[in-house]
């Protein structure tokens, strides 16, 4: 995976109308339904072991990362200062004091803790927190200094090695959404929370989303990213070209940029999809809007709170305001000369990687026969 820095993009209040009604062209925005998806040295000299932990290493995914990354203050206080994702779930919450009064809430991955204080301060009877990173000991100390010690339990683990002191909860609330949506998998977690702990007729929050793709033309950056590896200070270092390509690229895309309609690739309801889900096929069909080129294809997702008194939602697409998940994109060999009305058929699949389930396989197939450019091939890619 491929990340550029953070873009500054102006404030605008989020709320359900400038969120619930994105517009996606031809896309249909109804409620979706549920889809058919450091190893520190031990100080030895010893060459062999120096060896292997250089290979070590090199074998090293998401996976090894995972809970270290997380427990950094850093990527909190980037996901805090996102006022889309942080806002809309205060809103989602606080709006609903009703809701959550005198429930028992779970809270997946908590982090600092700040959703289970929101969800505290809207009444809740009490909130177990879960999260196996060590940013929990902090969130110890924060739940304390703000004053819901008595009301909040921290709980440092993997959510399916720990044990509740309840049998079952109310409310379910977590961030769980990656890049691409599905990326770290953490959703395979809530899923388990979800099945061992939530009330038959209990909340969960968010409970829907939708993954779109859509083409793009993107021939400047296209061209630092990808095509740079051509000519190095007058080098040739086209063998990473490749390998270049085959790592989608999270990033933010103008808006100005997508040449085509998007197409919803992934519909989950959190409520009922399971795991099987999260490995999905899905066939599109997206039509040119402008004559233009198209360099890859764009995807992002919309998440969703239904089950409350005032739906409301957020947006990663490129026409909605900044979120730190940006915008994942898939960039191809060739390029396409499009007119406006062609269309671009294609299938795209994904897969946890089956070395690192954090890690996810994505295959891309395109289909376009158009009046100046065909293509009729597969690429693979893998985000990690």
């Amino acid at each position: 995976m491929v990340q550029s820095g953070k873009v500054d993009r102006p404030t605008i209040q989020n709320n359900s109308d400038n969120n619930q009604n994105q517009s996606h062209d031809d896309t249909d925005m109804d409620p979706p339904k549920p889809s058919s998806n450091q190893n520190s040295n031990n100080g030895s000299n010893d060459s062999s072991s120096n060896s292997n932990d250089s290979n070590n290493n090199e074998e090293r995914t998401s996976k090894d990362y995972y809970f270290d990354s997380y427990a950094h203050h850093g990527i909190h206080e980037e996901m805090i200062k996102d006022e889309v994702r942080t806002r809309t779930y205060q809103m989602a919450i606080m709006q609903n004091k009703h809701l959550f009064k005198d429930k028992i809430v779970l809270d997946v991955g908590c982090g600092t803790g700040i959703l289970s204080m929101f969800a505290a301060s809207a009444g809740a009877k009490h909130v177990y927190a879960v999260d196996c990173s060590s940013i929990i000991d902090s969130a110890k100390k924060i739940v304390e200094i703000n004053g819901f010690k008595d009301q909040i339990t921290l709980i440092k683990g993997k959510v399916e090695d720990i044990e509740l002191p309840v049998e079952t909860v109310d409310i379910l609330i977590s961030e769980w959404m990656g890049y691409f949506l599905l990326y770290e998998s953490m959703l395979d977690t809530v899923l388990y929370a979800r099945d061992k702990w939530l009330a038959p007729n209990g909340l969960i929050l968010p409970d829907k989303a939708i993954l779109y793709i859509a083409a793009i033309e993107d021939a400047h950056l296209k061209h630092e990213r990808i095509d740079f590896w051509d000519n190095v200070y007058g080098f040739d270092m086209s063998v990473i070209k490749d390998a270049a390509l085959r790592e989608p690229v999270v990033d933010v895309v103008d808006a100005k940029n997508v040449v085509s309609n998007a197409y919803p690739i992934l519909k989950l309801d959190i409520k009922t999809c399971t795991k099987k889900d999260l490995a999905f096929s899905s066939r599109f069909a997206i039509k040119a809007k402008r004559n233009d080129y198209v360099h890859g294809f764009v995807s992002y997702f919309d998440c969703a709170f239904t089950h409350i008194h005032k739906p409301l939602g957020f947006s990663t697409a490129p026409h909605a305001r900044y979120t730190h998940w940006k915008q994942t994109v898939f960039y191809m060999g060739e390029t396409l000369t499009v007119c406006e009305n062609e269309t671009i058929e294609g299938e795209i699949s994904c897969r946890p990687n089956k070395k690192n389930p954090r890690d996810l396989d994505i295959e891309l197939y395109v289909n376009f026969q158009g009046q100046h450019s065909k293509k009729d091939g597969t690429m693979d890619f893998r985000l990690r």
